[in-house]
């Protein structure tokens, strides 16, 4: 195997520019507005469910999910992913049964 050496190279591709290897500047002074869009510590960490409009059951089921643990709500996050999986299921059903019996044409009779 041959190797390459700057004199077997063609002139045409060879560079004469010089790199500047120094680091770029990444974090320039505060630019106006940017910290104000987005504050590095947020007042709070949730927001009040009172403040929410929540209906009074919503705000219960709230209070629960807090007293859970990590695997806890692993857990329901679980039975919530097979709930939906179930239901789109069941929607498929339906709507076969539907195209089936013509229910959704788009045709009108006039």
């Amino acid at each position: 195997m041959a190797t390459v050496t700057k004199i077997d190279m063609e002139p045409s591709l060879l560079s004469l520019e010089k790199l500047d290897r120094s680091s770029p500047d990444l974090w320039p002074e505060q630019i106006p507005g940017v910290y104000d869009f987005a504050p590095l510590l947020s007042p709070q960490l949730s927001p009040d469910p009172q403040n929410l409009d929540l209906e009074e059951q919503d705000i219960n089921l709230l209070y629960q999910f807090r007293l859970l643990t990590a695997l806890e709500i692993i857990e329901e996050v679980k039975k919530l992913q097979n709930v939906a999986y179930q239901l789109g299921l069941e929607e498929a059903k339906e709507m076969t049964r539907g195209k089936y019996l013509h229910i959704l044409n788009n045709k009108k009779p006039k």
